[in-house]
């Protein structure tokens, strides 16, 4: 069965991904490596344990975000996800501008956050291998080891979805063995007075050093590690069910992270004295080594480093599909939308992200977590607030097998922390992302003047999931 806008057309893309594929998949690509490298920042971005309760409201901007993604992947389920929504919810005033920006923004921030993956876990195989890493970071020779595994999953990509699905699975279970060993690890070993040693004055209003002074780019920290909750709804033209699986799929993998991260987070906390942790490079290793020694640590640590090659793969095979639509609508390169003739699956777009993903794992974790939100907020997380408000009133028919809880709560929760979240980025990547979105306003005029669409053509208004009113004949 193809998507509903390319019926009949083959090859098409196969629907293969059932319920607990669907969750696997998102779910692998949320905690791949993030937490691992992530918790030491942090701690020392938010001031110490009170950092847990930063999980926690990052879980919520991305259970409010999910909610949306939820309603609007069940309604349109298809390859490329934001794509379809903006393409759907925008077209009745500017086109197709929204939908191309959004494709030439995610063929930028999804490789991106793809690449802070390879970036950790070499750092993590620096406890592994000698030479690997130092005091300053990555050495020449991690770089090499971080391109070459990117080039290993470019290849193992080039798969039947059915195949990939399994293997996927597969990962999952890594992925939940090398944190849950770890949880039980820091647990064996706890302080709750540690733990929970808030540093004086954190919750007060005022100071650099306390829980609001660092709560933004604590939550840039926080949805960078949530991130992959809508994996499965990149993949909707290869979801069975889609209805209902995406829906299930997006909430139980962020409640799921959730609780993950958050015992991560305070076991951690109780294991490792502060100014310890807040400079660890592979903090799993230190807590295992510490309570199980060097033998165990080593062997989780490798696990560890399988689990973020799994999130990478996953980010890449829901990536991968983003620009496929778009190309098959004309609104984008037409080679995104080609399919390899036996695996069925966009090989532009595996080549082209795994590339971007080799590019972006020469630079720094943190210079590109903020880029890749900073271009992942503006053009896709803010715009998809916009049109699920603009989808409700102008395609009152759009038939919908899931409805946002207590909408708008949830859409007005997603839309302050998005803002909040942005204006925390650093400047410098705040002014990447606008002007990486002027380049693809540019670059829109140049399509839809040789294509002689809006704003130089007649608007194309297609409807392409809304059903007929009722006692209307189609």
């Amino acid at each position: 069965m193809s998507s509903p806008t390319r019926s009949g057309e083959p090859p098409a893309l196969e629907r293969k991904i059932g319920p607990l594929q669907a969750t696997a998949i998102n779910m692998t690509q949320m905690c791949g490596i993030g937490p691992f490298v992530t918790i030491p920042a942090m701690v020392a971005t938010m001031g110490g344990p009170q950092a847990m309760f930063g999980w926690i409201i990052g879980a919520i901007v991305a259970l409010a975000d999910g909610l949306i993604w939820a309603e609007l992947g069940a309604a349109m389920p298809g390859a490329g996800g934001t794509y379809l929504y903006l393409r759907e919810a925008f077209q009745y005033r500017t086109g197709r501008l929204m939908p191309f920006l959004f494709v030439w923004s995610a063929v930028l921030f999804i490789p991106l956050i793809m690449s802070t993956g390879i970036i950790g876990l070499v750092q993590y195989l620096g406890y592994l291998i000698p030479g690997v890493t130092d005091d300053a970071g990555t050495t020449p020779l991690g770089k090499i080891i971080g391109v070459g595994i990117t080039l290993v999953i470019i290849l193992a990509l080039f798969r039947k979805i059915g195949q990939i699905s399994k293997l996927t699975t597969v990962l999952f279970v890594v992925m939940l063995v090398a944190v849950l060993t770890t949880i039980v690890a820091a647990f064996s070993h706890f302080s709750a007075t540690q733990a929970f040693a808030f540093t004086p004055g954190a919750f007060s209003s005022a100071g650099t050093g306390t829980f609001w002074g660092g709560l933004g780019a604590g939550l840039i920290i926080a949805i960078y590690d949530y991130l992959g909750y809508n994996t499965s709804a990149y993949l909707g033209g290869e979801v069975r069910d889609p209805g209902r699986t995406l829906p299930r799929s997006i909430i139980f993998s962020i409640l799921g992270i959730m609780g993950l991260y958050f015992l991560l987070q305070v076991g951690v906390l109780g294991s490792i004295p502060l100014d310890q942790l807040k400079d660890a490079k592979s903090v799993a290793s230190s807590v295992l080594e510490q309570v199980w020694g060097t033998g165990v640590a080593k062997t989780i640590t490798v696990l560890i480093v399988i689990a973020a090659i799994g999130s990478v793969f996953a980010g890449l095979l829901g990536g991968s599909r983003v620009p496929f639509e778009a190309a098959r609508d004309k609104v984008f390169l037409p080679v995104f939308g080609k399919l390899h003739p036996r695996l069925h699956l966009p090989t532009a777009g595996v080549l082209t992200m795994g590339a971007i993903t080799i590019i972006g794992s020469l630079f720094t974790l943190t210079e590109v977590i903020n880029a890749a939100v900073a271009t992942l907020v503006i053009i896709q997380s803010l715009a998809q607030v916009a049109a699920i408000i603009v989808l409700r009133r102008r395609q009152p028919n759009l038939k919908r097998p899931y409805r946002q809880w207590l909408y708008p709560v949830p859409t007005i929760i997603a839309l302050i922390g998005w803002v909040y979240i942005y204006k925390s980025a650093e400047w410098l990547s705040i002014w990447l992302s606008l002007g990486w979105i002027a380049i693809g306003v540019l670059a829109y005029l140049v399509y839809a003047l040789s294509e002689g669409t809006w704003p130089f053509g007649p608007k194309e208004i297609k409807e392409a999931f809304a059903t007929e009113p009722e006692g209307v004949q189609a």
